[in-house]
């Protein structure tokens, strides 16, 4: 199967054109810049309505309005053509896809969590068969350099993703790290399309298994 994968469009993804063709769409989070209930519906409009079987997508730390409503209110919202994942996961042609929006905590975005136990707690919940990981935040140094200085990713992350050795890891977050690398394992692919000063800059990764 192939898919592509992007992420931190931050409201901007209507500029996004000539997506190439897949069987797969991912979305790694920061669909929107300010997490109103208005940004984010009309990304899922446009989501929906692009050419792919299957869409997934999970919200990122700009993403209030997924962590403010209530489960039952964002099932009766979500269109029926898209799949969100948060801290849940997705079986799709035997391929076991699993994702979160969870980052360190970083002065008071959505789905912050303190490193240690409390995230620990999230990234425990990743099943061991979980062949495509995506998280909204990537993991202790890899792709996670801020102004290619500072690693800022989740040590207790790379830890899990360590022990269960996914073959892929989709996130973004981190916009000055787009990119990809392998390791003996997984695959890590940052598919950030903004830049650090928000400008569409980067390009969707396509990736196969």
């Amino acid at each position: 199967m192939l898919f592509l994968a992007l992420s931190d469009t931050h409201g901007k993804h209507r500029l996004l054109k000539n997506l190439p063709k897949a069987d797969v769409i991912i979305h790694a989070g920061d669909v929107s810049k300010d997490g109103s209930e208005r940004s984010v519906m009309d990304f899922m409009n446009w989501y929906s309505e692009l050419d792919y079987p299957h869409k997934i997508f999970i919200a990122g730390n700009h993403d209030f309005y997924f962590e403010r409503e209530s489960e039952d209110y964002l099932k009766k919202n979500i269109l029926a053509n898209l799949i969100y994942l948060n801290d849940s996961g997705v079986t799709i042609n035997g391929i076991n896809i699993w994702g979160s929006p969870i980052t360190p905590w970083f002065y008071d975005w959505a789905f912050n969590r303190q490193r240690g136990t409390e995230i620990s707690k999230h990234w425990k919940l990743i099943p061991k068969n979980t062949d495509i990981l995506i998280t909204h935040g990537p993991a202790d140094g890899i792709l996670d350099q801020v102004n290619a200085i500072r690693a800022v990713g989740c040590e207790h992350l790379l830890k899990r993703i360590n022990s269960i050795k996914p073959k892929v890891h989709v996130c973004g977050h981190i916009h000055e790290a787009y990119g990809s690398v392998e390791s003996k394992h997984t695959k890590f692919i940052n598919a950030s399309v903004l830049d650090e000063h928000y400008q569409i800059m980067n390009l969707p990764i396509l990736f196969e298994l």
